[in-house]
């Protein structure tokens, strides 16, 4: 596995098979992890398309295994960045850490995607809100 992050709040390794390990440690690691999962869980049933998918949540050992959404980017003009963030606000979410470190660009299809959610907020009344790929409930 290689190491690509490791500070005070998380490590996160990416596996040779493409899986990200990211384990949570420091202060308030237990609620960090919950509110990742619970906004991966929302923004996956809400059919977001730019953000990684969990595959696992370990709650005794506060890891996520989650999809590899793509490489970091290193730089991003502040319009485009801006622009990104308030995309993922259409799918009930806002991050609350919209910082450059935060974006990844996925060659597969060419798509800028966003990561880190542990402290994202889920936006009040976004459970019932129609995604863009959703109809309205009638």
């Amino acid at each position: 596995m290689l190491k690509v992050k490791d500070t005070l709040r998380a490590t996160v390794n990416l596996s040779f098979d493409g899986r990200v390990f990211k384990t949570y440690h420091g202060p308030n690691a237990a609620e960090r992890f919950e509110n990742e999962v619970r906004v991966l869980k929302h923004l996956e049933a809400h059919g977001c398309p730019f953000v990684p998918r969990l595959l696992e949540a370990d709650r005794d050992k506060l890891r996520i295994v989650t999809t590899n959404c793509g490489g970091r980017v290193e730089q991003l003009d502040d319009k485009r960045r801006l622009e990104l963030f308030a995309e993922l606000e259409k799918y009930g979410v806002r991050h609350d850490d919209p910082d450059v470190r935060n974006v990844t660009y996925r060659f597969s299809d060419g798509r800028f995607c966003m990561i880190d959610f542990e402290f994202a907020t889920i936006l009040p009344g976004a459970g019932s809100k129609p995604t863009p790929n959703e109809a309205p409930k009638t």
